[in-house]
């Protein structure tokens, strides 16, 4: 397969920016709006304060969280990101940015999230930092992610075409995976669970959350897969309030 040119294209998410706007809309994909929303806005509610949204891509869910009252920035590199934000949220706050080098003072925020856009930053160890230091004493950090198993597997169907399954290889193995759908075609990196929780708890963080949620409705036939494999997992990290910027 050939492998995108990730040094021209932001790994891919400036060609596929209109078609990741498209297939996104106002009320975000079937998983977004069927299950992930409702983990994460479940968990800020619980919070008061300046937020910034890392990856904030078109800017919904940054609206979300002004409907709840907050108020903060939402930022992303790829600049037709951060136009659509601006036309669907004039009075918004969206910026040109990157994870891994945030240009916020330390301790600006009450709560910093990665919702899905850990898996598209290569350097995720240097984001985890970053998103410490700019996070006030007692903040948190609000992380929706794929999970290592989703990431390393892929579904398989039997040879006449039946007895799905999910098979998982290469587990511990970190790498980039090229991921093409509906016009969009980026390069997500796989991790496993560990190095994850390893970058969190090296940054002196606590976990209070964890949550692996799955589809509500389990007659929904898209449920299925989100079901039988572990896809996402909502973390909430706290920042000590004893803790330097």
């Amino acid at each position: 397969m050939e492998r995108l040119n990730v040094a021209d294209d932001l790994n891919g998410w400036v060609s596929s920016a209109d078609a990741w706007i498209a297939s996104i809309g106002e009320d975000g994909d079937w998983t977004r709006r069927t299950f992930l929303d409702a983990a994460m806005l479940g968990r800020a509610k619980v919070h008061e304060g300046r937020f910034l949204d890392i990856g904030c891509g078109e800017g919904r869910f940054a609206r979300k969280l002004q409907e709840f009252g907050f108020k903060g920035v939402g930022i992303d590199p790829v600049d037709q990101f951060i136009k659509e934000a601006q036309k669907r949220d004039p009075d918004g706050d969206y910026r040109i940015g990157i994870g891994e080098k945030l240009t916020f003072e330390d301790a600006s925020f009450d709560l910093t999230i990665s919702y899905l856009s850990l898996i598209d930053i290569e350097d995720f160890r240097a984001a985890i930092k970053e998103m410490t230091r700019v996070t006030k004493p007692g903040g948190s950090i609000l992380v929706a992610n794929l999970t290592g198993h989703f990431t390393a597997g892929k579904w398989e169907r039997g040879e006449h075409g039946d007895g799905q399954k999910f098979v998982i290889d290469n587990y511990h193995e970190e790498r980039a995976n090229r991921e093409v759908w509906s016009g969009i075609d980026v390069i997500n990196w796989h991790r496993p669970m560990s190095a994850y929780l390893e970058a969190f708890l090296t940054n002196g963080l606590i976990l209070r959350h964890f949550f692996e949620p799955t589809p509500p409705d389990q007659n929904d036939p898209k449920s299925d897969r989100y079901t039988r494999v572990p896809g996402f997992v909502v973390m909430e990290w706290e920042k000590p309030k004893e803790m330097k910027a």
